[in-house]
């Protein structure tokens, strides 16, 4: 998959916070799964009712998570891309990266972005965390946006 050197995702406390989710519903039986990695460990780490909102595609995403940077601690993104035979793979992959990073810059709030990119739907399923698959993105990226939220709190209580 990655290569190894996956961090271990330490037990959080992260009650209190106010998390998001924006999951698109292409490709419905892998960002179902992500969604489902991701709820696990927000559920896990004691985020009670996380804000959870579905569009059609990745494209859509980062917009979605604009609004939703306004009154949340943290963003989850999730979604998958997977290659065609045009340039449009590339065009979706380059817009919604940048515009999550965007977001996350410009509302000073953590946006994970857990939107797979990948060259095979067997490349997806391998990573969108169902029984069969290798990794679980939904978890790993819900894990991030976490940790960084929980650590942007930190930082901003010393300031």
């Amino acid at each position: 998959m990655s290569g190894g050197g996956e961090p271990e995702l330490p037990a959080l406390n992260a009650s209190g916070l106010r998390v998001a989710i924006v999951a698109s519903t292409w490709h419905a039986q892998i960002c179902d799964a992500l969604l489902a990695g991701a709820r696990k460990v927000t559920a896990e780490s004691g985020v009670e009712d996380p804000t959870v909102v579905r569009v059609l595609g990745a494209i859509e995403i980062p917009v979605v998570a604009q609004q939703l940077a306004t009154n949340h601690d943290a963003v989850i993104a999730l979604g998958v891309v997977i290659r065609g035979e045009t340039p449009h793979f590339e065009y979706v992959c380059d817009a919604v990266t940048q515009g999550l990073t965007r977001v996350a810059l410009d509302a000073s709030t953590p946006v994970a972005n857990g939107v797979l990119t990948t060259n095979t739907e067997e490349q997806a399923l391998a990573r969108a965390g169902l029984p069969a698959s290798a990794e679980d993105k939904g978890a790993q990226a819900a894990g991030a946006a976490l940790t960084a939220a929980l650590t942007l709190r930190d930082l901003r209580a010393r300031s």
